[in-house]
């Protein structure tokens, strides 16, 4: 099974632990399913990471780890225009989301998976789930 994580469910996994999250990071790493990412999302990442981890107590390497494994076991996918322009179709309530939107389709994965409520509303036309939905489905 290949997925897209949010951003938001990436950064929950990471540095939240206990809650579905941190348990669908975990289950990628072993091996449960395949991560699809894309540049977006790892600078987004990135980003977030550098706004937290000092609140939070956080080492640098922690992140710099977790980055290197996604280096090695995750496709990354570019996202091109024909792809935003896909998703540019499906009124996003929020442009930001265009991109996360564009990685589903263009990755052709079999969910996105999302606390993003302006994503989830648009699990009828798309193969979007929760966090908890996801981990009560398919995560032993």
């Amino acid at each position: 099974m290949r997925l897209v994580l949010d951003t938001n469910v990436l950064v929950s996994g990471l540095l939240f632990p206990g809650g579905p999250p941190s348990r669908l990071v975990k289950a990628w790493r072993a091996g449960v399913f395949d991560l699809v990412i894309s540049d977006f999302v790892l600078d987004e990442l990135v980003r977030t990471w550098q706004h937290l981890a000092p609140r939070l107590k956080l080492a640098p390497n922690e992140l710099a780890d977790f980055l290197d494994t996604i280096g090695v076991r995750a496709e990354l996918l570019r996202v091109d225009a024909d792809m935003l322009a896909q998703a540019g179709a499906a009124k996003l309530r929020d442009p930001n989301d265009l991109p996360i939107l564009a990685l589903l389709i263009g990755s052709a994965a079999d969910f996105l998976v999302t606390g993003d409520k302006d994503l989830l509303v648009l699990a009828d036309a798309y193969p979007i789930l929760s966090p908890a939905d996801f981990v009560g489905r398919f995560v032993p």
